[in-house]
């Protein structure tokens, strides 16, 4: 029997391993791709610390890894428009009978040589982006990008805020700045990411400490408050922090995850200004494709966003640094 390395972990004791395991041979409607680069999220580490768990999964151990690009290497029964050596980035999951299962936590994913995908889970990746690049696309990417231009709708010229510019937030940055939004503030209280986030096109990058905050922001969008503010931390204290400054019928979209209450401090306020708090939670299908050619076109580069690239066998190495932010990471790539 064939095999190959996997970094797999064991739900129930949260142990993560890279062992051989049988390679996968692709069904009725699935293609096998050969893995040349899986990103590493936040997400994964909260799924071996426990914060996250599978709701789907059969059995007990998975293959992480939701963030995959890599070639086509084998396509299974009734298959169509794809070929051996074709490169692909993979979709982060896939709806099933209204149902959404998320790769590398529902079902196998991309920590490993080879990686089944459904067909149409499959996105052509031009020759011009590199694998590294392409790989945290679905999610790193994906995710602020939806989070931007469908749930909290922002257009041209509004006033916006990011709290967090971790590897989802940095990229925030990055993209409101591209749909040209303006100004766009960064709030962070560590020093580093708020240099980053100056790098990746902030207007300004703020301390949340700071009691001059909301003066400072207000200042910045000519006392008008902002239009939209996006917690990409999954903090309590940030989503009341920028509830203070958002402008009449200001949004705050919720892209970070916690299972903590939400306070809204002054609620009539929040009533007369007809403000509103909208939940967001990873992309669809479309978004990834629009982000890659976006890429490919010149318009979107993500060159600086790959902090690092380890073989598969440091998985776990690479699941430290992102977990304790050595090196201050934006992402992680393993290599099989």
């Amino acid at each position: 029997m064939d095999t190959m390395r996997a970094a797999r972990l064991h739900v129930p004791s949260r142990t993560l391993t890279v062992e051989d395991v049988p390679k996968p041979a692709p069904g009725p409607g699935q293609v096998r791709v050969k893995v040349e680069a899986a990103g590493v999220c936040l997400s994964d580490v909260h799924l071996i610390d426990g914060t996250l768990s599978p709701l789907y999964l059969e059995g007990e151990t998975v293959t992480l890894g939701h963030e995959v690009a890599g070639t086509v290497d084998a396509v299974g029964e009734g298959v169509t428009g794809w070929q051996p050596g074709a490169r692909v980035v993979l979709q982060a999951g896939e709806s099933r009978d209204g149902t959404t299962y998320t790769r590398g936590v529902d079902y196998d994913g991309g920590w490993a040589e080879y990686a089944l995908a459904t067909a149409t889970t499959l996105v052509p990746l031009p020759d011009a982006i590199p694998f590294d690049q392409a790989s945290i696309i679905p999610d790193a990417v994906s995710t602020p990008w939806a989070a931007i231009t469908g749930t909290g709708d922002v257009r041209p010229g509004e006033a916006v805020g990011v709290w967090g510019v971790g590897g989802l937030g940095a990229h925030g940055v990055q993209l409101l700045r591209a749909i040209g939004a303006y100004p766009v503030v960064a709030v962070d209280p560590a020093p580093a990411a708020r240099e980053r986030a100056l790098a990746f096109g902030a207007d300004a990058a703020l301390d949340a400490a700071d009691p001059e905050l909301r003066a400072k922001v207000l200042a910045l969008t000519g006392g008008t408050g902002l239009a939209a503010a996006f917690d990409f931390a999954g903090v309590p204290a940030v989503r009341e922090q920028a509830l203070t400054v958002l402008g009449p019928k200001g949004r705050l979209v919720l892209v970070g995850l916690t299972a903590h209450p939400l306070t809204v401090a002054n609620g009539t306020l929040f009533s007369y200004l007809q403000q509103q708090i909208r939940g967001h939670y990873g992309s669809d299908e479309h978004h990834v494709p629009q982000l890659v050619a976006l890429t490919g076109g010149g318009r979107l580069d993500f060159s600086r966003s790959v902090s690092g690239v380890l073989p598969l066998e440091e998985a776990a190495e690479a699941v430290r640094r992102t977990e304790t932010k050595e090196g201050d990471p934006v992402r992680l790539v393993l290599r099989p």
